[in-house]
Protein backbone atom coordinates (compact mmCIF):
# COMPACT_ATOMS: atom_id res chain seq x y z
CA UNK A 1 0.00 0.00 0.00
CA UNK A 2 1.34 3.43 -0.62
CA UNK A 3 2.04 6.23 1.35
CA UNK A 4 -0.71 8.14 -0.25
CA UNK A 5 -3.11 5.38 0.06
CA UNK A 6 -2.29 4.49 3.79
CA UNK A 7 -3.18 8.16 4.57
CA UNK A 8 -6.31 8.76 2.87
CA UNK A 9 -7.54 5.53 4.62
CA UNK A 10 -6.57 6.72 8.24
CA UNK A 11 -8.66 9.92 6.62
CA UNK A 12 -11.62 7.63 6.08
CA UNK A 13 -11.39 5.40 9.50
CA UNK A 14 -11.04 8.93 11.36
CA UNK A 15 -14.33 10.53 9.81
CA UNK A 16 -15.96 6.95 10.23
CA UNK A 17 -15.12 7.13 13.80
CA UNK A 18 -16.53 10.81 14.16
CA UNK A 19 -19.39 9.54 12.25
CA UNK A 20 -20.10 6.74 14.72
CA UNK A 21 -19.49 9.21 17.78
CA UNK A 22 -22.27 11.30 16.90
CA UNK A 23 -24.63 8.72 15.90
CA UNK A 24 -24.08 5.72 18.27
CA UNK A 25 -24.46 6.13 22.34
CA UNK A 26 -21.61 6.07 24.30
CA UNK A 27 -20.10 2.66 24.72
CA UNK A 28 -20.20 1.46 28.74
CA UNK A 29 -24.08 2.65 27.94
CA UNK A 30 -24.26 -0.33 24.78
CA UNK A 31 -22.75 -2.80 26.63
CA UNK A 32 -25.08 -1.92 29.80
CA UNK A 33 -28.27 -2.05 27.16
CA UNK A 34 -27.27 -5.06 25.72
CA UNK A 35 -25.80 -6.88 29.38
CA UNK A 36 -29.25 -6.55 30.54
CA UNK A 37 -31.58 -6.26 27.07
CA UNK A 38 -34.72 -7.12 29.19
CA UNK A 39 -34.35 -3.86 31.36
CA UNK A 40 -33.78 -1.83 28.33
CA UNK A 41 -36.68 -3.12 26.79
CA UNK A 42 -38.70 -2.22 29.85
CA UNK A 43 -37.32 1.41 29.91
CA UNK A 44 -36.45 2.81 26.21
CA UNK A 45 -38.00 0.12 23.72
CA UNK A 46 -36.71 -2.46 21.51
CA UNK A 47 -35.16 -0.27 19.31
CA UNK A 48 -32.66 0.72 22.29
CA UNK A 49 -31.82 -2.79 22.09
CA UNK A 50 -31.16 -2.64 18.05
CA UNK A 51 -29.02 0.30 18.38
CA UNK A 52 -26.56 -0.57 21.12
CA UNK A 53 -26.24 -3.82 18.77
CA UNK A 54 -25.82 -2.30 16.15
CA UNK A 55 -23.65 0.47 17.53
CA UNK A 56 -21.03 -1.82 19.07
CA UNK A 57 -20.91 -4.09 16.00
CA UNK A 58 -19.92 -0.79 13.94
CA UNK A 59 -17.52 0.19 16.35
CA UNK A 60 -15.77 -3.43 16.74
CA UNK A 61 -15.45 -3.35 12.79
CA UNK A 62 -13.96 0.09 12.82
CA UNK A 63 -11.21 -1.12 15.70
CA UNK A 64 -10.55 -4.15 13.31
CA UNK A 65 -10.11 -2.56 10.62
CA UNK A 66 -8.19 0.07 12.69
CA UNK A 67 -5.95 -2.92 13.84
CA UNK A 68 -5.65 -4.09 10.25
CA UNK A 69 -4.57 -0.42 8.91
CA UNK A 70 -1.51 -0.37 11.74
CA UNK A 71 -0.40 -3.84 10.55
CA UNK A 72 -0.26 -2.44 7.17
CA UNK A 73 1.44 0.57 7.71
CA UNK A 74 3.83 -1.62 10.46
CA UNK A 75 4.59 -4.21 7.15
CA UNK A 76 6.53 -1.78 5.29
CA UNK A 77 9.15 -1.60 7.94
CA UNK A 78 12.38 -3.49 7.09
CA UNK A 79 13.26 -6.54 9.49
CA UNK A 80 11.44 -8.51 11.49
CA UNK A 81 9.34 -6.09 12.52
CA UNK A 82 7.86 -5.98 8.67
CA UNK A 83 7.83 -9.63 8.73
CA UNK A 84 5.86 -10.53 12.06
CA UNK A 85 3.45 -7.53 10.54
CA UNK A 86 2.74 -9.05 7.65
CA UNK A 87 2.20 -12.34 8.83
CA UNK A 88 -0.43 -10.85 11.80
CA UNK A 89 -2.24 -9.14 8.90
CA UNK A 90 -2.85 -12.34 6.70
CA UNK A 91 -4.27 -13.90 9.97
CA UNK A 92 -6.09 -10.97 11.63
CA UNK A 93 -7.41 -9.28 7.76
CA UNK A 94 -7.08 -11.22 4.88
CA UNK A 95 -8.82 -9.78 2.23
CA UNK A 96 -12.59 -11.86 2.50
CA UNK A 97 -12.51 -10.33 5.96
CA UNK A 98 -11.55 -7.11 4.91
CA UNK A 99 -14.22 -6.70 2.60
CA UNK A 100 -16.66 -8.08 5.53
CA UNK A 101 -15.78 -5.70 8.03
CA UNK A 102 -16.53 -2.85 5.25
CA UNK A 103 -20.19 -3.94 5.27
CA UNK A 104 -20.97 -4.54 8.61
CA UNK A 105 -19.51 -1.22 8.99
CA UNK A 106 -21.79 0.15 6.50
CA UNK A 107 -24.69 -1.53 8.23
CA UNK A 108 -23.97 -0.65 11.77
CA UNK A 109 -24.10 3.46 10.37
CA UNK A 110 -26.68 2.88 8.26
CA UNK A 111 -29.09 1.58 11.38
CA UNK A 112 -27.52 3.68 13.88
CA UNK A 113 -28.55 7.00 11.79
CA UNK A 114 -32.37 6.56 11.93
CA UNK A 115 -32.36 5.54 15.58
CA UNK A 116 -29.79 8.00 16.71
CA UNK A 117 -33.16 9.65 18.01
CA UNK A 118 -33.45 6.54 20.80
CA UNK A 119 -32.14 7.15 24.08
CA UNK A 120 -30.36 4.46 26.27
CA UNK A 121 -30.51 4.36 29.75
CA UNK A 122 -28.03 5.31 31.84
CA UNK A 123 -28.73 4.72 35.07
CA UNK A 124 -31.11 2.40 36.60
CA UNK A 125 -34.50 3.89 36.49
CA UNK A 126 -37.44 3.41 39.46
CA UNK A 127 -39.02 0.55 37.63
CA UNK A 128 -35.31 -1.62 38.68
CA UNK A 129 -35.53 -0.09 42.16
CA UNK A 130 -38.94 -1.66 42.25
CA UNK A 131 -37.26 -5.03 41.55
CA UNK A 132 -34.61 -4.33 43.88
CA UNK A 133 -37.08 -4.18 46.87
CA UNK A 134 -35.81 -0.27 47.42
CA UNK A 135 -39.22 1.69 46.31
CA UNK A 136 -42.70 0.09 46.90
CA UNK A 137 -44.80 -0.10 43.83
CA UNK A 138 -47.59 2.19 43.42
CA UNK A 139 -51.25 0.04 42.98
CA UNK A 140 -53.16 0.00 40.21
CA UNK A 141 -56.35 1.57 42.09
CA UNK A 142 -56.98 2.43 45.64
CA UNK A 143 -56.39 0.49 48.68
CA UNK A 144 -59.63 1.90 50.69
CA UNK A 145 -63.03 0.78 48.99
CA UNK A 146 -65.39 4.27 48.88
CA UNK A 147 -69.04 3.13 50.03
CA UNK A 148 -71.11 3.67 47.43
CA UNK A 149 -73.57 5.86 49.72
CA UNK A 150 -72.11 7.94 52.67
CA UNK A 151 -73.21 6.83 56.03
CA UNK A 152 -75.20 8.58 58.74
CA UNK A 153 -73.71 10.88 61.11
CA UNK A 154 -76.09 12.03 63.00
CA UNK A 155 -75.29 12.73 66.83
CA UNK A 156 -77.22 9.99 68.40
CA UNK A 157 -77.13 7.36 65.72
CA UNK A 158 -80.62 7.30 64.85
CA UNK A 159 -81.56 6.72 61.06
CA UNK A 160 -83.16 9.57 59.30
CA UNK A 161 -86.94 9.81 59.23
CA UNK A 162 -88.43 9.51 55.31
CA UNK A 163 -91.44 11.85 56.75
CA UNK A 164 -91.97 14.42 59.08
CA UNK A 165 -93.44 12.94 62.47
CA UNK A 166 -96.00 15.72 63.16
CA UNK A 167 -99.26 15.66 61.58
CA UNK A 168 -99.76 18.58 58.59
CA UNK A 169 -103.39 19.64 59.47
CA UNK A 170 -105.75 19.74 56.65
CA UNK A 171 -106.95 23.50 57.62
CA UNK A 172 -104.60 26.01 57.68
CA UNK A 173 -104.41 28.39 61.33
CA UNK A 174 -106.16 31.28 60.72
CA UNK A 175 -103.88 34.01 60.57
CA UNK A 176 -105.44 36.34 62.65
CA UNK A 177 -108.22 36.31 65.19
CA UNK A 178 -111.79 36.22 63.92
CA UNK A 179 -110.60 35.88 60.17
CA UNK A 180 -111.45 33.10 58.15
CA UNK A 181 -109.35 30.91 55.76
CA UNK A 182 -111.32 29.52 52.72
CA UNK A 183 -111.26 25.54 52.19
CA UNK A 184 -113.21 23.80 49.36
CA UNK A 185 -116.19 23.94 49.67
CA UNK A 186 -116.99 27.09 51.32
CA UNK A 187 -119.29 30.22 50.35
CA UNK A 188 -120.56 33.10 52.27
CA UNK A 189 -123.61 31.75 53.11
CA UNK A 190 -122.11 28.94 55.12
CA UNK A 191 -119.17 30.82 56.92
CA UNK A 192 -121.83 33.74 57.94
CA UNK A 193 -124.29 31.31 59.07
CA UNK A 194 -121.63 29.44 61.41
CA UNK A 195 -120.14 32.67 62.70
CA UNK A 196 -123.57 34.16 63.96
CA UNK A 197 -123.86 30.27 65.67
CA UNK A 198 -121.00 30.80 67.05
CA UNK A 199 -121.63 34.36 68.47
CA UNK A 200 -125.80 33.87 69.48
CA UNK A 201 -125.59 30.14 70.31
CA UNK A 202 -128.26 29.55 68.01
CA UNK A 203 -129.76 28.99 65.01
CA UNK A 204 -129.59 32.48 63.25
CA UNK A 205 -132.98 32.79 60.54
CA UNK A 206 -132.70 32.71 57.09
CA UNK A 207 -132.73 36.60 57.20
CA UNK A 208 -130.22 37.29 59.46
CA UNK A 209 -127.82 35.17 57.28
CA UNK A 210 -128.60 37.37 54.26
CA UNK A 211 -127.55 40.45 56.09
CA UNK A 212 -124.29 38.22 57.24
CA UNK A 213 -123.72 37.45 53.97
CA UNK A 214 -123.89 40.67 52.54
CA UNK A 215 -121.18 42.06 55.14
CA UNK A 216 -119.03 39.64 54.57
CA UNK A 217 -118.55 40.76 50.90
CA UNK A 218 -118.38 43.95 51.79
CA UNK A 219 -115.65 43.52 53.91
CA UNK A 220 -114.08 41.34 51.95
CA UNK A 221 -114.54 42.81 47.97
CA UNK A 222 -110.75 43.68 47.49
CA UNK A 223 -110.38 39.65 48.03
CA UNK A 224 -113.52 38.15 46.82
CA UNK A 225 -113.90 39.91 43.54
CA UNK A 226 -116.88 40.69 41.88
CA UNK A 227 -119.05 37.27 42.43
CA UNK A 228 -119.66 36.47 46.00
CA UNK A 229 -120.29 32.44 44.92
CA UNK A 230 -116.81 32.58 43.54
CA UNK A 231 -114.62 31.89 46.71
CA UNK A 232 -110.66 30.31 46.12
CA UNK A 233 -109.62 27.78 48.41
CA UNK A 234 -106.23 29.84 50.94
CA UNK A 235 -108.59 33.19 50.81
CA UNK A 236 -108.34 34.99 54.03
CA UNK A 237 -111.87 36.54 54.80
CA UNK A 238 -111.88 39.22 57.63
CA UNK A 239 -115.27 39.50 59.65
CA UNK A 240 -117.16 42.50 59.39
CA UNK A 241 -117.20 44.93 61.49
CA UNK A 242 -119.96 45.80 64.44
CA UNK A 243 -123.22 46.48 63.31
Amino acid sequence: MSVRRLLLTAAAMAAVAVALTALAPDLPAMVEALAHPQRTVDQAGADAVVLAGAGLLAWLCWGWGVLGLTLTAASALPGLLGRVARSALQVVLPAGARRSAAALLGLGLGVAGPLAGVALPSTPTASAAVGSGTVDPVPDWPSTAVPDWPAFTGGTGDTVPDWPTAEVPDRPPSPATGSHVVVRGDCLWSIAETRLLEQEGRTPSSSAVATAVQAWWTANSAVIGLDPDRLLPGQVLLPPGPR
